[in-house]
């Protein structure tokens, strides 16, 4: 007897629930304050009276020149805060790995075919575009990115009721693009080496290793040495932010005896927030600030450049990765959740199509040097993420009562024993406290019946002797 085709997209696991609802809880929260970031750095530096000031602070500088850290602030935010959202990054990755759905080779098989295809395609949009129209190769890679903190404020902002699966698939999609954002970052983006100091990152990664395996506590003896790792890898050549997703990936991410959650869960509890609340939203501050005019959101069309990054970031996006998954499912012989539709995919495959942190980051590492165009290049990806994330709201609710039908069954807790209803179907006990609960109720109900049977026989008696007494 041949097994059952496997279902792809269908419904977590109760502590994959629990933990995805966690992370996402608090991605939204930074996605909205990312939103907020992202229109005040645009108000910022598009008001006459305010633009200048938008400069100033900024290119002012400030770190240590001896060190080889006189940053602006600008620099600070895309390479110092930047480092912590990779370091979360690393953690996210870390756990995928070891207890969540990329432990599985079959399971991992369709996010992580899916978020190559959500980088491919893109990539091939924006080269294509180029060549035809005689523009610059170089932002071959701005295109590639999903934002998740940007793509979950917007399902929060319009209100849709996305079944976890859906939210958890966009979430390790966004593990998986992270990681091959950080590698395109490391082998395409990285300047001449200074083989000093990268040797002195990496003595400074091993002793963070080793200080980890011998179960060495405390924030007062990691922070400085991460500080140490970071200047280090800064001043090698290499993206500082790598530094980041290395310490992410030695934290441990599986549980032991005794342990409710292991090292990693407990410091990405602790870091997400400032990740999220802070890091990433003063990035887009200081990178989001661009001219956004008619004319300059004219010239996005016009030019191969900044077309491309728009062209695949909303076509791109929303072909590879629902390529990508079909793809999966078809060869794969698995089929699609019964709950789901092929077009909820397609709109979460458009709503990844939102690009902005690390689209940003890549567009200021690719175009060094040319200002202009660098900036003309942010604008494409803040107008390209823009309709993508229009087009997805349009998708998403057009089947936000569906959805919301979904959510319900999900959270439906009949028994009220704190787990919803639809994890407990094979559980006898589950079964013997809904039959109390329906005795409890049909015992009132019999109670009620017979009390109105009483009351409705009285009404009778009482209205036959009035009768008898009128005849009298």
């Amino acid at each position: 007897m041949s097994a059952p085709p496997r279902k792809v997209l269908g419904r977590l696991s109760l502590p994959e629930r629990t933990f995805v609802a966690d992370a996402l809880r608090t991605e939204t929260v930074g996605g909205v304050l990312l939103l907020i970031a992202a229109v005040a750095a645009l108000i910022w530096a598009n008001v006459p009276a305010l633009h200048s000031s938008y400069e100033s602070v900024s290119h002012y500088h400030l770190g240590p020149a001896a060190l080889g850290l006189d940053l602006s602030i600008e620099h600070w935010a895309a390479d110092g805060l930047l480092a912590i959202f990779f370091f979360v990054a690393g953690i996210e990755l870390k756990r995928e790995l070891v207890a969540g759905d990329l432990k599985d080779p079959k399971a991992a098989a369709l996010p992580v075919v899916a978020a190559l295809c959500g980088m491919a395609v893109p990539a091939l949009v924006y080269t294509l575009t180029n060549l035809t129209g005689g523009g610059s190769l170089a932002g071959w890679a701005v295109p590639t990115a999903t934002d998740i903190a940007f793509a979950l404020a917007v399902l929060a902002v319009i209100g849709t009721w996305l079944p976890s699966a859906l939210r958890a698939f966009l979430l390790t999609l966004a593990v998986v693009d992270d990681l091959f954002a950080i590698l395109i970052i490391a082998v395409f983006f990285t300047a001449d080496i200074d083989f000093a100091a990268l040797g002195g990152a990496a003595a400074g990664l091993a002793v963070f290793w080793v200080l980890l395996r011998k179960g060495v506590r405390g924030w007062y003896v990691y922070v400085p040495l991460a500080l140490v790792i970071w200047a280090l890898m800064y001043n090698s050549g290499v993206h500082a932010t790598i530094a980041g997703v290395a310490m992410g990936l030695m934290l441990r991410c599986s549980t032991r005896e005794g342990e409710k959650h292991s090292p990693g869960e407990h410091i990405e509890h602790l870091v997400r927030p400032l990740s999220a609340g802070l890091a990433v939203p003063l990035f887009a501050l200081f990178s989001a600030g661009v001219s956004v005019s008619g004319g300059a959101l004219g010239d996005v069309f016009r030019q191969p450049e900044t077309l491309g990054v728009v062209l695949g970031l909303v076509v791109g996006k929303a072909l590879g990765i629902f390529g990508g998954t079909w793809l999966t499912a078809r060869f794969t012989r698995a089929s699609l959740s019964d709950d789901l539709a092929w077009a909820d995919v397609f709109a979460v495959a458009t709503l990844a199509g939102i690009g902005f942190t690390v689209s940003l980051l890549i567009g200021e590492l690719a175009f060094d040097g040319d200002a202009t165009l660098t900036d003309e290049v942010k604008a494409a990806v803040l107008l390209g993420s823009l309709i993508a994330a229009t087009l997805a709201t349009v998708l998403l609710k057009l089947r936000n009562a569906e959805y919301r039908r979904l959510y319900e069954a999900e959270e439906r807790d009949e028994d009220h024993s704190g787990i919803p209803d639809i994890y407990e179907e094979d559980d006898p006990a589950y079964h013997l406290r809904m039959a109390a609960i329906h005795e409890r109720k049909a015992a009132e109900h019999r109670r009620i019946a017979e009390l109105k049977s009483a009351e409705r026989l009285a009404e009778v008696a009482g209205g036959a002797g009035e009768e008898d007494d009128r005849r009298a």
